[in-house]
């Protein structure tokens, strides 16, 4: 017996669960698809695990400079307990699985477990992990099953001695020399959770510098903090070859180095998590990249048939996804309305970064003429008086038109203050719209509006621009 639903979502992650939820607001009986826990990667082995970790880790790191940031000493002992906060990360997971569980059953949204394929468009067929398959038939249906880490082919297999980040959430143990293959987000912000516990850490990045996806003033502000904590950094590099040992592991560097670590993170990237999908039978298309290709409105090549979040390849965000899902939705369900919103992006490294719109390289590929604008977070009152000073916000504005075009930070509460930038590029903004807004003082976010009046040399606390003139020669 096949059963009929308005829709159908494959994965309950923070864009399949939300699509569901949009969906059954606006009246259809839906249906979610999910082999694993709700709540997909990111509740389960990405974002909310590795902030739970990443919160212990910042916490350490602050008691140990208590004494000198701060003029509070601790005259006991302080010590890591690994098992009581895994024990703490595992409780938010099942919290976060139940609420997402709760409002399911709120909105009547009907979970099916079991890994769904294709036997056609609008047909598919879920194999549960106990019992007969259960075949699904709707004109609309979702994807929403995201990605899943890289790993490097060839290396050790045993997840004690190389992993990614998908286990690395959920070690038993932290080990004594760690190194981690990638200095992306996840790389950096692994780097920045196990340095505090006493790890010894090295990352390895065949880019130039860290973090290659956003403005590239944050990478190397991010890498001489790194430096002065004594995490390793080696960039422009990669492993030429992994060996293990009795020992643990030694990798050799193509810049010559050897390294001798007992624990590899693997944090290269991630890639489409659809091969199992059966999307040939549907006549799905994806691109060159295995993700699932869409237009505008999250539809696939296939009319009634949308794919969202990481699965697609657009943006590798969990606040990505749920906005997709959400589109998805309601173009689903008759909208006809583009998605075409400003995503920021939030690293929880400390201190954390966030940015949003585009950064000094992109304008420059696109020729677009540019000032910019910079703050550094040492002369704000909020951040002195809090010994949070590392860092700084950069803006850049159109020099034309003076369209506000991104703006990057670097520094504490990051990921919360980018918010501000977020809603101004929504709105399509410009640098003297942020520039005059009133921002509550003392705060942190002072230095976005500051970083705004630098871009257009309005700035009150930096010393004046220097006003350099040409005089034309008449030869």
């Amino acid at each position: 017996m096949t059963r009929q639903h308005d829709m159908i979502i494959i994965g309950s992650g923070p864009g399949g669960y939300i699509a569901a939820l949009r969906a059954a607001q606006l009246g259809a009986k839906v249906a979610v698809v999910e082999k694993d826990h709700l709540g997909g990667t990111c509740l389960n082995r990405g974002c909310i695990p590795s902030k739970a970790l990443l919160t212990a880790a910042e916490l350490m790191h602050s008691f140990k400079h208590a004494g000198k940031n701060w003029g509070i000493t601790c005259t006991g002992e302080i010590a890591l307990d690994w098992s009581r906060i895994q024990k703490h990360k595992d409780r938010v997971l099942r919290q976060n699985r139940a609420g997402i569980k709760n409002l399911f059953k709120g909105r009547r949204v009907e979970v099916i477990e079991g890994a769904a394929a294709f036997e056609g468009p609008g047909r598919l067929v879920v194999t549960p992990g106990k019992g007969d398959p259960v075949r699904l038939e709707s004109d609309r249906i979702i994807l929403a099953t995201g990605t899943e880490p890289a790993r490097i082919p060839g290396w050790p297999e045993d997840p004690k001695l190389v992993c990614t980040s998908d286990e690395a959430v959920h070690w038993s143990d932290v080990p004594r020399r760690l190194m981690i293959v990638g200095g992306g987000v996840i790389g950096c912000e692994f780097a920045c959770m196990m340095a505090p516990f006493g790890v010894e850490v090295t990352i390895v990045e065949m880019m130039p510098a860290l973090l290659p996806g956003l403005d590239h003033e944050l990478g190397s502000g991010l890498a001489k903090i790194f430096k002065d904590r004594g995490i390793t950094c080696h960039t422009n590099v990669k492993v030429e070859n992994l060996q293990t040992g009795k020992a643990g592991l030694t990798a050799t560097l193509s810049s010559g180095t050897s390294l001798e670590v007992d624990r590899v993170l693997v944090a290269t990237g991630r890639r489409a998590n659809a091969h199992s999908l059966q999307l040939d039978a549907a006549g799905i298309g994806t691109n060159d990249r295995g993700f699932i290709a869409v237009d505008e409105t999250m539809q696939t090549n296939v009319p009634g048939h949308y794919c969202i979040g990481d699965a697609n390849g657009r943006c590798l965000l969990a606040h990505a996804a749920s906005a997709h899902g959400v589109a998805a939705a309601e173009n689903a369900l008759g909208e006809s309305r583009p998605f075409d919103k400003p995503i920021p992006s939030a690293v929880y490294t400390f201190p954390e970064i966030g940015a949003v719109g585009l950064t000094e390289q992109e304008a420059d590929e696109r020729g677009i003429p540019v000032s910019i604008g910079r703050f550094p977070l040492s002369h704000l009152g909020k951040a002195m008086a809090s010994q949070h000073t590392e860092g700084f916000v950069k803006v850049l504005r159109h020099r034309e038109t003076d369209a506000l075009l991104g703006v990057h930070m670097l520094g504490h509460n990051a990921t919360e203050v980018i918010a501000a930038a977020g809603t101004m590029l929504h709105h399509k903004a410009t640098t003297h719209d942020l520039a005059e807004v009133v921002f509550a003082h003392p705060t942190i976010s002072e230095a976005v509006k500051e970083s705004a009046e630098d871009a257009l040399g309005l700035g009150l606390h930096l010393p004046p621009r220097k006003v350099i003139t040409a005089e034309a020669v008449m030869g």
